[in-house]
């Protein structure tokens, strides 16, 4: 919306100013953080009086009963303040906009729907079924997967849209072709579901996801700039400039949920968070074509989704246990490791994975 007045602003003689990826990413993370934590305080008013309370589920040992009752549908904070910074400062008219306000949209839909149900069941297995989840997840892939393999829709140049690069390689490993399709759909479902394990102590998904947005946010400036990505040698895709500012509103709004998310937590992202952020991920990491990229920026995601995978594909369904508990970090806190001390360590193997992404920038 302020994307389109400066705009017309502009041609009629005034500032280009907030015509600028970088001044309106600025702007963006400022006003979404802005707005989080104005909205804050009355949505997390608004889900207590309402009775959206968090129901814990039991890990023998690892005591949650002091999680019990707080608020959850904490990804409503982020949604408001992330999204709705994007709708003021984002080129509504630019395709990678429209593809990630839809993931953000229908995830953050499907997560809602699955906290309201756990609240109402009164038990954490009571929300949507994993065929409905998985099925979700799946769906939207299709979907969007159908919209960038398509040779007039693709933002993608004629015959790249199935190529996939990993970081620090200048060229493409390898062309799936008509088998990206289904690649896409399991990096949707991947990344919603690996964001969503993670998500089981104050703050540990936020921020992890914060260094993800930031990897991705400068990716896409890079991509989306004739001049860096030609030095750099990345193929230059000039819508993938806005996904800058997009990635820079949902970390406003992502620090915002912070605000109130730090330890001891007033609130709880939910389903309506993780899965939101995660489809957010999969989706930029589609759009840039940085797949992999995916894997190494969000290693913490990744070691949280194997853990689960491994526990129960190789671990319960025969009996027995791999891991002491699944995901990961209630692994750690099995063995008696105090919950701010995990949180902080694996914040510091996220930043740490940013950075050697970032270094793939350069080192190709």
């Amino acid at each position: 919306m302020l994307h389109w007045l400066a705009t017309i602003w502009a041609e009629a003689g005034g500032p280009a100013l907030f015509r600028y990826v970088t001044a309106r990413s600025a702007f963006a993370f400022l006003s979404a953080a802005v707005i989080g934590i104005a909205a804050g305080r009355p949505i997390i008013h608004a889900l207590y009086r309402a009775g959206m309370r968090s129901k814990e589920r039991t890990y023998g040992d690892i005591n949650t009963a002091s999680k019990a009752g707080t608020p959850v549908m904490g990804g409503l904070i982020i949604l408001v303040a992330g999204v709705g910074s994007a709708l003021l400062w984002c080129d509504l008219t630019n395709l990678c906009v429209q593809v990630l306000l839809a993931a953000c949209l229908w995830f953050s839909a499907v997560g809602f729907y699955d906290d309201y149900h756990k609240v109402r069941g009164e038990s954490a297995d009571a929300g949507l079924s994993r065929v409905g989840k998985y099925g979700s997840q799946l769906g939207f892939g299709l979907l969007l997967a159908g919209v960038l393999y398509h040779p007039e829709l693709t933002p993608f140049p004629a015959g790249e849209a199935g190529l996939v690069y990993l970081p620090f390689l200048k060229e493409a490993v390898v062309d799936l072709r008509l088998l990206w399709i289904p690649f896409a759909m399991l990096v949707i479902t991947y990344s919603t579901n690996a964001v969503n394990f993670a998500d089981g102590m104050d703050g540990l998904a936020v921020v992890s996801s914060l260094f993800v947005l930031l990897v991705f946010g400068i990716f896409a400036f890079v991509m989306g700039n004739a001049f860096l990505a030609d030095y750099l040698l990345f193929p230059h895709t000039a819508v993938s400039a806005e996904i800058t500012v997009f990635c820079s509103a949902l970390i406003g709004g992502s620090l915002a949920f912070l605000w109130f998310n730090a330890h001891p937590a007033e609130i709880f992202m939910g389903d309506t968070g993780s899965l939101m952020l995660g489809g957010a991920f999969g989706t930029t990491a589609l759009l840039l074509k940085q797949e992999a990229l995916l894997l190494l920026a969000g290693g913490v995601f990744l070691a949280e989704f194997l853990s689960t995978l491994i526990q129960e594909w190789f671990g319960l369904s025969r009996g027995r246990r791999i891991f002491f508990r699944a995901p990961f970090h209630h692994s750690l806190q099995h063995r008696g490791m105090a919950e701010t001390k995990i949180v902080v360590r694996l914040w510091i193997v996220a930043a740490i994975l940013a950075a050697i992404s970032l270094v793939s920038l350069k080192v190709r």
